[in-house]
């Protein structure tokens, strides 16, 4: 261990003040002016390594930072740039032993402690957190924040009882009550009000809230408190005080008005006093939307044709768009969808009287309610629960012919196109909507997103860039991923998958996923800044929400999209050279080489036209800053080349199966991922408990069934018999839903039997049937398979998803010409069977 004179103890305190106030170059210089006198001081090798960590350098860093634990193991600031190190490459178990050996070093160093329980936190190490906060508390317990984060701790941990101790120690310890405007206090107090409430103790809770809750400067968040204690406490008068003062404050708070009926103990049948109350709310507040919506769920027969037709014709005066979002959910009901249908109809030829506004007179001109009245009905039947598009479309052409320049109309024109199936045409509509009005980033971003399912991606990005700041690195592109832009990344992503573009496919999905990551890392500042400002509800909120980031929908449907491509990547290899190998897919000898020669004639002209678009951009990329203003490094792989040309994608689909299996274990779509991958990956155990998951959510799933007999004929098909181990468990789970005596041809019929009304479960039954005899039974299942267009359950994404299920099959072009031009009888404008298949 080297000692350091009094002047390079200076220089080093220096190193440490510039790592603080980021002036990383300096901070380097002086650590060198220290070294070149004392090349073995473990201190200053550990200070600089971490300040060439904050450069990029991570790689050199844990090289120096290894010599200096070497040169100094003793040395606590050693470990700790060691743990600031792994904590960096987010490898925070590594991180924690660092910490903790530091600790065990200098056990009242505040920043090792402080590091050390954020990460724990970080961690979810509930424990362990409550011992650090321990520390740090009894190291300073004039600070209020130690005292709360303690609370916390025991409060995640489900320690409710401790919490509320920790927190009614310290109020004791207040020799003055701090003023009203004192925030930390006010959120403290609501906070402990909310944890006596989740105890059960309501009765403490309501008592606490009625003398501490006074001085509380969220007003709001008290009342709202009250009212909730006092209605589950069965107090119904005071409850009843309690929600009429809140809908005094916001009289369009829907939960305001379900608190208020508990109180008032109006039976859910009883539609008179209901009505009565929301009448009277409605006479109190004239403009007001709520009162007089809300009614229209639990009236029924003339009382709600009567309400929805003053609402209706209210609505409809006024000219609001979003008339039909509000009603829609009505329509579950077949009976209130007739009576909308039958009055706006009404309206439309003409019957419509004037008693639609609150005031018994006419408001708005008489071409705008037929406009509205139009679009409405245009809405109305582009609905699935009462499509019948050939009116939707009269409909939305008569309401253009009033409005010419309506946005919202020509929106509605687009979509009614894509449910026919037109793709195209609904792209180019809404791009015209969008042009209507340039500066609405709405329609701009609609209009990107029929691009994208219409397969135009550069048209797509072309728009998103009228609205990103392209000056960025990557230009729009870029822009978009630091705007974290999910949902363009998640579109873009899946139309790449559509073309077999895997390689930008993946590069979207894998964005995405670093985006959820992100997220997932964001919360580490909170731990530390929610208790500085003393925003303790929210933070315990945060908190909760991020324990379930990985079930979002958003990462679901990415994660799927990503296991498809890998999965699609390791049955056809030669999607890993580019979209135009997907042709040489079941492809042998002389035809083979005939299809890679022109396949990597065709790969190396798109190589060339996007190589030529790169480089265009290039140029304004090399000077290109980030939001932060700093220049941003170059990405490498811009179009997934590294990604697409793994080793092993099965492996590589893991890292978005683990966490789907394990946040979202009820999505059969996830359960049948998962056996994909793990069948593909001769993991026998692991594939069916897969299949187990997936029969207890849904026995007659047809994907299931198809997987099911996928697994039962790949264990009779094993060249070498399973582990023991692993033979007892998969053999004795798996007999109880298929066993091996089971005559799988009659299994697979009596499936059918049971189905038989059912496309996808009859075109499941067929792929069933193709792998029990897979040359001898293929005709007559392509012959059945295009017949069951006519079932009247085949939709027309079922019919778009049979051309999948044949490329599958390998089925000849004849044969998908034949379903192309049945399919193509009954949905006429569907895009998707417009392509004309050569002749076989």
């Amino acid at each position: 261990m080297v000692q350091l004179g009094s002047k390079d103890s200076s220089l080093f305190r220096q190193v440490v003040r510039h790592y603080e106030n980021k002036q990383y170059k300096k901070g380097i210089k002086t650590a060198d002016q220290i070294l070149r006198k004392n090349p073995n001081h473990g201190d200053t090798q550990a200070m600089k390594a971490l300040i060439m960590s904050c450069l990029g350098q991570l790689e050199e860093a844990f090289v120096l930072a290894r010599t200096a634990l070497k040169n100094d193991m003793k040395s606590h600031v050693c470990w700790h740039v060691f743990g600031l190190l792994y904590r960096a490459e987010k490898n925070y178990e590594e991180a924690i032993k660092a910490y903790k050996f530091a600790l065990r070093l200098e056990p009242d160093s505040q920043p090792i402690q402080r590091d050390l329980a954020l990460l724990q936190m970080q961690m979810r190490d509930y424990q362990g957190y409550i011992q650090s906060r321990s520390s740090m508390l009894q190291s300073r317990p004039s600070l209020r924040q130690n005292w709360t984060a303690l609370a916390i701790a025991h409060h995640l941990a489900g320690n409710l009882t401790e919490a509320e101790n920790v927190l009614n120690t310290f109020e004791e310890t207040l020799k003055t009550p701090p003023p009203r405007t004192d925030m930390e206090h006010s959120e403290a107090v609501l906070y402990k009000n909310s944890i006596i409430a989740e105890s059960g103790d309501l009765e403490r809770a309501l008592e606490h809230l009625e003398t501490a809750g006074k001085r509380s400067s969220d007003v709001l968040a008290v009342m709202e408190m009250k009212a909730d204690y006092l209605l589950r406490l069965g107090r119904k008068a005071e409850a009843d005080a309690a929600y009429s003062a809140l809908l005094e404050r916001n009289s369009e708070n829907s939960t305001y008005y379900d608190g208020l009926i508990n109180a008032k103990d109006i039976a859910p049948t009883d539609h008179k006093s209901l009505k009565a109350v929301y009448d009277e709310w409605a006479e109190k507040n004239p403009r007001g939307d709520a009162p007089r919506r809300i009614p229209l769920d639990f009236l029924e027969g003339e009382e709600f044709k009567k309400a929805a037709d003053s609402y209706l014709q209210r609505m409809l005066r006024k000219g609001v768009p979003s008339l039909f979002a509000n009603i829609k959910v009505l329509y579950d009901s077949l009976a209130k969808r007739d009576t909308v249908q039958e009055l706006v109809e009404g309206y439309a030829s003409g019957k419509a009287q004037p008693n639609g506004s609150s005031d018994g007179k006419t408001n708005g001109d008489s071409t705008d309610f037929e406009a509205s009245t139009y679009y409405f009905l245009a809405q109305h039947y582009n609905y699935h629960l009462s499509r019948d598009l050939q009116k939707a479309l009269a409909y939305v052409e008569k309401a253009i012919s009033l409005v010419p320049k309506s946005v919202d109309y020509h929106m509605t024109k687009a979509r009614i196109y894509k449910h026919y199936g037109n793709i195209s045409k609904a792209a180019d509509l809404m791009e015209e909507a969008r042009k209507l009005d340039e500066k609405d980033r709405h329609i701009n971003s609609k209009a990107a997103k029929y691009r994208l399912r219409n397969n135009q991606n550069e048209l797509a990005l072309d728009d998103m860039s009228k609205f990103t700041r392209n000056e960025t690195v990557g230009g729009a592109l870029g822009d978009l991923h630091e705007m974290q832009c999910v949902w363009y990344l998640t579109e873009d992503g899946e139309a790449y998958l559509r073309q077999k573009k895997l390689g930008l496919a993946l590069k979207r999905f894998h964005a995405v996923q670093n985006i959820f990551d992100v997220w997932q890392e964001d919360q580490f500042d909170f731990h530390s800044f929610s208790l500085r400002k003393g925003m303790i509800r929210a933070y315990v909120s945060m908190v909760r929400w991020e324990d379930h980031l990985r079930d979002h929908p958003f990462y679901t449907r990415v994660a799927l999209s990503t296991i498809k491509a890998y999965v699609l990547l390791h049955d056809q290899p030669d999607l890993a050279h580019g979209h135009m190998f997907a042709s040489l897919n079941g492809t042998e000898g002389e035809d083979r080489k005939k299809a890679l020669k022109k396949a990597k004639k065709e790969q190396q002209k798109l190589d060339k036209a996007e190589a030529e678009q790169r480089d265009l951009k290039k140029a304004s990329a090399a000077t290109a800053k980030g939001s932060d203003g700093e220049t941003k490094k170059e990405d490498t792989d811009p179009t997934g080349t590294k990604l697409v040309q793994t080793t092993d994608p099965l492996k590589d689909s893991l890292k978005f199966l683990t966490p789907l299996l394990e946040y979202s274990p009820e999505d059969i779509r996830v359960q049948a991922a998962g056996f994909e991958v793990y069948i593909r990956r001769q993991k026998y155990a692991l594939a069916l408990k897969c299949l187990l998951a997936a029969h207890a959510i849904d026995s007659s799933d047809p994907t299931l069934h198809v997987q099911l007999l996928r697994f039962r004929l790949a264990l009779n098909k094993l060249s070498e018999p399973l582990p023991e181990k692993i033979s007892d468990v998969v053999l004795s789970e798996f007999e109880a839903i298929l066993p091996k005596s089971a005559d799988l041809r009659e299994w697979n019929e009596s499936y059918l039997a049971s189905h038989k009304t059912s496309a996808n479960h009859v075109r499941a039954v067929l792929s069933a049937r193709l792998l029990l005899a897979p040359t001898e039974a293929k005709a007559e299942c392509e012959k059945e398979f295009i017949s069951t267009i006519d079932l009247d359950s085949t939709t027309m994404e079922i019919a778009i998803a049979g051309l999948d299920t044949l490329d599958e099959w390998k089925s000849s072009a004849a044969t998908k010409q034949a379903y192309i031009e049945k399919a193509q009888k009954k949905w006429t404008e569907a895009s998707a069977f417009t392509i004309t298949m050569p002749s076989a």
